[in-house]
């Protein structure tokens, strides 16, 4: 039997143990990059941990994080250098046929998500990836149902025309594999 956390310190360690995998993915799927998510992660942990007095209801610290998340990422994608450049292949990767379609296939819809603008992607991702409702996510991104609502509409509209119609299959299998890997 585990007993009770008996400080602060305790209860942010075991925060952390149980919830950086989560935050990793979420991370991954805000950036779209596993370097650029591990520093994102570890700068929501840094303020989440430095907030941890503040935060008196003990429920909310998943959603603080998250925003801390999603807010970092937007200030870095606004401050990024004009010196990164993206590439499309790692020079260390192994070649195009070392890899199952699957994971082509996620990689290539991955790509797709990715060239959408940073609000559209937001809700994507906390729809699709995330499973999150719309009102939960017009909650957590400060803006209207509404908003949400149209903001779907247009990135999948825009998903749709570039990838054919077979978004909403693959979408509504993520849905239904994500929700299979939370029970």
């Amino acid at each position: 039997m585990k007993k009770a956390p008996t400080s602060a310190d305790d209860e942010f360690r075991d925060y952390v143990e149980a919830r950086s995998a989560g935050l990793h993915r979420i991370a991954y799927l805000l950036s779209g990059d596993w370097s650029t998510a591990e520093d994102l992660v570890q700068t929501a942990l840094t303020k989440t941990y430095l907030s941890w007095s503040r935060i008196r209801d003990r429920e909310s610290i998943d959603a603080y994080a998250r925003r801390v998340l999603y807010n970092t990422n937007v200030s870095w994608w606004r401050k990024r250098s004009n010196r990164e450049q993206p590439v499309d292949r790692f020079p260390d990767r192994g070649a195009a046929d070392d890899f199952t379609e699957e994971l082509a296939r996620r990689e290539y819809m991955w790509k797709q998500v990715a060239t959408l603008p940073k609000r559209q992607r937001a809700v994507i991702v906390l729809r699709y990836y995330e499973n999150k409702t719309d009102k939960d996510i017009a909650a957590f991104l400060g803006v209207s149902l509404g908003t949400v609502k149209s903001q779907a509409s247009r990135a999948l509209a825009s998903l749709r025309k570039r990838m054919g119609a077979t978004i909403e299959t693959d979408f509504g299998r993520r849905r239904s594999t994500i929700a299979g890997e939370a029970s």
